[in-house]
């Protein structure tokens, strides 16, 4: 598996983190994917194009710290030592944010000023930026007027010239899963991950070290040097639709799953699975507005009358039909 990609030669996943940083950069609503046809081609980044000039300086910046974040802003940076672990932001934003269904973030440029409700308020770009910073790679944020969050703000500007506007294109969001009506089993998902993912990432999720240990070939997925709780990869939800469009890395293509939707959530439940797997303690919980909650979010308390052990592993349908007849939204 290549890129962390999460689990299973989650490769990139690591930790959705720009979950991380969550439903990419394109807010925490669920909205229906636009069904599109085969004919309709992926969009391809030709980095050729970058300009060359001081902008485009900037723009190969900002490509380089999506590739190699732990290089220069890691706990060992060059540029600074921000993150507290040595995860690259790729890991869960695979191609630099640019691959289908993989938490694209070519449109984040246009989508941005957004409301949050993780955090209650609405984010520019450059805070949803430290918001993976601070909880995937466990960090402190990056100062809103310095190189590093220009280049990575110039970066998406210019991946944003290559999507349509005001109009969905094709991978642009995870396919979407069907719930079973049962929950999320974390020891089938042990079975599972042993089967698919553990050649990448470890028996031990502990993940694979580059030669020289300055970041990681498969990033850990669990323990103290993987994502916090509170990350959008940490949600068993969140995480098993980034398996589902992306892992096993060598087994699935874009648009075409390997794993089944309840594989996913079962792997997924694993990997989240609190009570067999340390973290880093997160600095909060967010979510001031409990009925702005994600329903797959295991921090009470909740805008319903189910237990913590259903937010986190489902049935995840009955929760959302509560939710529907309160006339409230819920999101996942």
């Amino acid at each position: 598996m290549k890129s962390f990609i999460v689990i299973c030669g989650i490769g990139c996943w690591g930790i959705a983190m720009i979950s991380s940083c969550g439903s990419a950069v394109t807010g925490e609503t669920k909205a229906t994917a636009p069904v599109q046809p085969d004919s309709v081609s992926y969009i391809n980044i030709d980095t050729t194009l970058i300009p060359n000039d001081q902008f485009g300086e900037s723009v190969k910046y900002g490509r380089e710290l999506m590739l190699n974040t732990a290089r220069y802003i890691g706990p060992d940076g060059s540029a600074g030592k921000y993150l507290g672990n040595k995860m690259n932001c790729t890991n869960c934003h695979q191609d630099a944010g640019t691959k289908a269904f993989s938490f694209n973030l070519m449109s984040s440029h246009d989508n941005y000023p957004q409301y949050r409700g993780r955090e209650g308020k609405v984010l520019t770009l450059a805070e949803r930026v430290n918001n993976c910073v601070m909880r995937p790679h466990n960090g402190k944020p990056l100062p809103l007027d310095g190189k590093e969050m220009v280049a990575f703000l110039s970066y998406f500007k210019w991946i944003s010239t290559f999507v349509p506007k005001n109009k969905p294109f094709k991978g642009a969001k995870n396919l979407h899963l069907t719930f079973p009506d049962i929950a999320a089993n974390p020891e089938k998902g042990q079975v599972l991950y042993q089967t698919n993912c553990a050649r990448c990432h470890g028996p031990n999720g502990e993940g694979q070290w580059t030669a020289d240990k300055s970041t990681y070939v498969y990033p850990p997925l669990w323990g103290n040097t993987a994502y916090q709780p509170g990350s959008s990869m940490h949600r068993v939800i969140k995480q098993a639709e980034w398996l589902k469009n992306n892992m096993p890395y060598d087994k699935v293509t874009p648009g075409k799953p390997f794993l089944s939707d309840q594989e996913a959530m079962d792997i997924a439940a694993f990997v989240n699975n609190d009570r067999i797997h340390s973290r880093p303690d997160p600095k909060s919980f967010d979510y001031p507005h409990i009925a702005e909650k994600a329903i797959d979010y295991d921090h009470g308390p909740f805008a319903d009358t189910f237990s913590v052990a259903q937010h986190k592993f489902g049935p995840y349908q009955p929760i959302i039909d509560y939710w529907k007849a309160k006339g409230l939204k819920p999101i996942y």
